[in-house]
């Protein structure tokens, strides 16, 4: 587990068979969280404290230095979950391990959930923690580019101008003879200069080259410190597809995927999580194990923050306040039981302050 490259086999399932060897109770499934989640070794949330924790039988981790009771799931996707651990992790090997992903019908029916909002839910998570906050920008050649993602529109404006249709923005790498490399996609407001320049600096790395066509937003590039190589689609003569054919072939195939796999039900205060969900499928086409899918998948979600459902319905990713308790914490502390009455009342205010958030530990400190 500790190994910068994984092992099939030893590290993660490769086949449904070894999967039902990795996770053959709720037990197994913990313990594989607690690797994953700290890989170095238990380390108390509370008082830092990296002695062994012991499992108690509700499943906590007891801390030997401070008392704490740690969940194992809280702070990350499968946190308050009610569902046993090994039908999340069937749900996201089902998710990963098919070419095309999977529709909230489709897993419902899988799993046999009573309820379409419960699998539409689940994969709304899993979306969120399939992008590393972290992660490495793009470099070399990049191809930028943007495209609409919508139904067909009738009327309106024509080009840039469209209102009833997503501006998705599309970064590609291009290598040399042939060939691509990874992709960043965004939602946009617009696409003015104000709208394509950051997103550029946020996920191409400064220096590289930027291949564009002559559309007004990107005149800003070269004064930061990229390499700009601009392509006037109007006065070349043959058409865009040709002239920048890597993202006009991304662009189709997000769409297509778009009306296949989810049948255009697609909103746009979702959208960024599909295209998040795009990315992370596209970066790893060439993986030869889909466990390996897995495994990076279940190894962001012990890090993501968890949303509930009407953060998800919203758009929103703010807290909610109603699942602010002392399960976000991670910790729950135990109170002593044979104190003097001063000393019970102290840690019953402790406990108190706790549940009211006070003295909350962040998620991931």
């Amino acid at each position: 587990m500790e190994s910068e490259r994984p092992v099939g086999g030893v590290d993660f399932p490769r086949t449904v068979k070894e999967f039902e060897r990795f996770f053959g109770d709720e037990a197994a499934c913990r313990e594989y969280l607690v690797k994953l989640r700290w890989p170095s070794g238990f380390r108390c949330l509370r008082c830092s404290s990296e002695a062994r924790a012991w499992v108690t039988g509700r499943g906590y981790l007891h801390c030997r230095g401070c008392g704490a009771e740690i969940s194992v799931t809280a702070g990350t996707v499968f946190e308050r979950t009610r569902i046993p651990l090994k039908t999340w992790f069937l749900a996201m090997w089902l998710f990963t391990s098919q070419k095309y992903g999977a529709n909230a019908l489709g897993l419902q029916r899988v799993l046999g959930f009573g309820s379409y909002q419960t699998a539409w839910t689940w994969l709304h998570k899993l979306r969120r923690a399939m992008i590393r906050p972290d992660r490495d920008r793009l470099h070399g050649r990049v191809a930028v580019d943007e495209t609409f993602v919508g139904g067909s529109e009738k009327g309106g404006k024509r080009g840039r101008g469209t209102a009833n249709k997503e501006i998705v923005v599309i970064a590609l790498e291009i290598h040399h003879p042939k060939g691509f490399g990874r992709v960043r996609m965004k939602r946009l407001p617009d696409a003015s200069g104000a709208s394509l320049i950051p997103f550029i600096c946020e996920n191409i790395e400064f220096g590289s080259e930027v291949l564009t066509d002559a559309w007004s937003g990107y005149n800003e590039l070269a004064t930061k410190g990229y390499r700009h190589i601009k392509t006037n689609l109007s006065d070349s003569g043959d058409p865009a597809h040709v002239l920048m054919p890597g993202v006009h072939r991304i662009a189709a195939l997000l769409k297509r995927w778009l009306l296949g796999t989810h049948q255009g039900a697609v909103t746009g205060k979702h959208l960024d999580y599909y295209l998040d969900e795009y990315t992370f499928r596209f970066n790893r086409r060439t993986s030869r194990s889909r466990g390996l899918l897995f495994y990076r998948l279940i190894q962001q979600a012990v890090v993501t923050i968890p949303v509930g459902y009407r953060q998800i319905v919203h758009g929103s990713e703010q807290p909610d306040p109603t699942t602010q308790s002392l399960d976000i914490t991670c910790v729950k502390w135990i109170a002593p039981l044979k104190y003097s009455s001063e000393v019970a009342q102290s840690s019953f205010d402790l406990l108190l302050a706790e549940f009211n958030g006070s003295l909350s530990l962040s998620v991931g400190t």
